[in-house]
This record gives structure tokens, sequence and C-alpha cells, in this order.
């Protein structure tokens, strides 16, 4: 059997590499006779590489040979990308994939398309990289209703807080040093924006609650405006910062799902995943909470679960892998602001009675740190949704907010 790479970056290297490697294990874990890698497309020349004479820049030789049965995409971004694995899927061809980007926005589409054609589309990587996360969620919890979903989904972001917990860090600081030794971009908007882990959290959302979320309706906040003090208030309470993608069912039937620095409590297992790491909690109403652990980026890594996707779909040629959701769905992702949470507030009071008035108003734990500055208050709240405890704030005319933030129940 053929495949073709599309893309040699950091991870199609890594594919290209582990093919070879282990390729007579992988072989024989996809029940072919062989698996060959014909073709690599990329822009670029590699006259070093070993892969060297495999390279291609023409992206119709791999749509028109017959004889490519499984294309890996891991070129990144939106476009081209759409436009060659829905072309790639109309011809036949079951697609790989560990773009997010891709995922997250046409995900239905090209789910639908693979159906109509019957072949997989496959995205194991787009999640977790190396975390196994899909295949958990769409097997082995199977028989759950998932109720929540949350994780810690970024590794730069997640090296960032870690620096700021443990060595009094400033946020500027700790990302000059991810970026030093390569962990963040020279433009580290995707990662400190939130915007990385909002495409995964919506890929999670869609399989677990069964209609496509797209990135614009997830409420999103990074890291960029948090201060050292808020580390330092949240620790003195027992709590450790993560910027957390979390999709929660509420009542109604509705999905409640956002990106955002939370505080978690600090013997939670969410608490203890430090530097690069990534960590996913499952909350299923037979199993109870199930954590998966372990990087979730890396050339390696993320080839490992590109692979694992090859072997599928070379394992499920002319049938395909139950792995759909269904169309997107007006109003079924609500407003998080009217999902009651307990906060994080910290805020200057112009004085003493304002002070006082929001602690016997709105607090249940008052938090405190040394070297505080003048006027600044920082407590815990029972719950309340974000949109009743802004209004509640903003009667307080001697009150600013410096920093608002979810306390969550793990």
């Amino acid at each position: 059997m053929n495949i073709a790479i599309m893309g040699f970056g950091v991870v199609g290297s890594g594919v290209a590499e582990l093919m070879e490697k282990n390729h007579a294990s992988i072989t024989e874990k996809s029940m072919q006779p062989s698996m060959n890698i014909k073709y690599i497309l990329d822009l670029r020349d590699f006259p070093d590489s070993p892969f060297h004479d495999k390279i291609i820049h023409d992206f119709s030789v791999i749509l028109h040979d017959e004889s490519v049965a499984i294309v890996v995409e891991t070129m990144g971004g939106l476009h081209p990308a759409f436009e060659f694995v829905s072309d790639l899927l109309r011809a036949g061809k079951s697609v790989v994939t560990s773009n997010k980007e891709l995922v997250a926005a046409k995900g239905y589409e090209l789910l639908t398309l693979a159906q109509e054609k019957n072949v997989n589309f496959l995205f194991e990587a787009s999640v977790g990289g190396g975390i196994p996360i899909i295949r958990p969620i769409t097997q082995c919890l199977a028989a759950n209703e998932i109720d929540e979903i949350a994780g810690i989904l970024n590794g730069t972001t997640n090296f960032i807080l870690t620096k700021m917990i443990a060595e009094n860090m400033e946020m500027g600081e700790a990302l000059a040093m991810a970026q030093h030794l390569g962990y963040a971009e020279k433009d580290p908007t995707a990662d400190i924006d939130g915007i990385d882990s909002c495409r995964k959290i919506c890929i999670l959302a869609s399989l677990c609650f069964g209609k496509h979320i797209y990135p614009s309706e997830v409420r999103t906040e990074g890291i960029r405006d948090v201060q050292l003090r808020d580390v330092s208030y949240a620790a003195n309470g027992g709590y450790v910062m993560k910027l957390l993608g979390v999709a929660r069912r509420v009542k109604n039937g509705r999905l409640c799902i956002f990106v955002a620095p939370c505080l978690v409590q600090g013997h939670s297992q969410l608490a203890s995943v430090d530097d690069v790491f990534n960590a996913i909690l499952v909350r299923g109403d037979a199993i109870g909470d199930v954590v998966f652990y372990g990087r979730g980026a890396g050339k390696l890594p993320t080839a490992s679960a590109v692979v694992a996707d090859v072997i599928d779909c070379a394992k499920h040629m002319a049938k395909r892998k139950l792995l759909d959701w269904g169309a997107p769905e007006e109003g079924f992702v609500m407003d998080c602001a009217e999902v009651p949470y307990r906060f994080y507030v910290r805020g200057v009071c112009a004085n003493d009675e304002t002070a006082e008035q929001v602690k016997a108003a709105l607090s249940s734990q008052m938090l405190h740190i040394t070297n505080a500055p003048s006027g600044e208050i920082a407590f815990l709240t029972e719950e309340i949704s974000e949109k009743e405890l802004r209004s509640s704030l903003a009667s307080f005319s001697g009150f600013t907010i410096g920093s608002l933030m979810r306390v969550t129940a793990y």
C-alpha cells in the first residue's frame, strides 16, 4: 500500500522517520502486505534528506495516482489544506491529519464527505499531539454520557504559568524563556491568547457532545493579562492557575464552552501538570473523572499519533471508522457568562468603606499576599454567574476590577 505525506515540516518529517524506523512492525499491524511512502509534497527541496527522492511539488500527482490510498496532511493552516483534503476524499483516498485549525473549522464538512465516499478522515494528533484522546472518547468511553471535558491543551502557556508559579517569574520573562527554548514561536499569539487551545476544545466538544462547535462560538481568553500576584493570591488560597479549555453540559442540555485562565484545586490532578506537558480530564456519568496526560506536541510524539491513524486507515480499507458528529446547531452553545461558577476576583478599592461593602456582599474567602498594592483586595465568591457578578461589582462606584477568573471543581 502506498501513502503520501503533504508537508515536510516538524511533524511530516517525524511521520516519515517513524514509518522508516518501525517499518516492519507498522506493516504487520496495518494488516497490509506493504506500507510505503511514495510521495512527500512540499514547496521546498530537501537534498540532504534520506527522503529527497520522494519530494514533489505538484499536488495533482498525489490526487491522480490511484495507487496512493492514504494521505497524511501535516501542512497546517486552513488553506490550501481544506481544498486539498476535500479533493482527496472525493477521489476515494483516506486522509489523516494533525491540523487542529482544519478540523476545528471544517471537521463536520470533511467527516460528512468521508462518509459519502466511504473513506476515513482521522485526526488523533490534532488535539493531544502524542496523547491518545480521540479513540478513548469515541471507543473506550462510548458507554458514558460525557458531562464535562477540561484540558490543559497548550504546552507553551503551561510552561509559562509553571515558571510564574514555581520561580516567581513575571509573564514576559517566562515567555522570553519559552521562546529561547523553542517552546514558543517568535509570534506567540496563538498560544498566549488561547487560540490554539480554542481549536482543540472545539474538536473535543464536537466529539463529546455530538454537534460541530466553531471556534467563533467559544469565549476565549489567554494568559496575556495574568499578573504574578494573581498566581500568588491563588497559591495562598490553595489553588493553582492553569489555562483551561472547558466544555460543560448544563441542565437545559446546552453547552457552556470557554478557554480562560482558571483556578484549579491544589490537590487536583490538573494542578500537578507542569512545564510543556498537557492533560485532558473527561468526566463521564459512569466512569467519573479520567485524566489523559503526556506531551501535547513534539516531532515524534505527534508523529506517533499520526502513524497510528495511518495504521487504522490501512486496517479499515473499504469501510469506515465510526467517527462522526452532527451539524452545528444555532443556540446549542450558550453564553458562559450566564452559567454559575465560583470566581476569583482581584481589584482596587477607592477607600476602606468600599472594601468592606464588597467583602460583605460577595466574598466567601479573602486571599492575601505580602506587599499587596494599597487598596487592593482579592477574594473568592460563592457560585454566581459572571453576568450577575459583574453587575454587582459595577454597583460599587469605588471598585475597579483588576482580574476575574473562574474557580473550577477539579
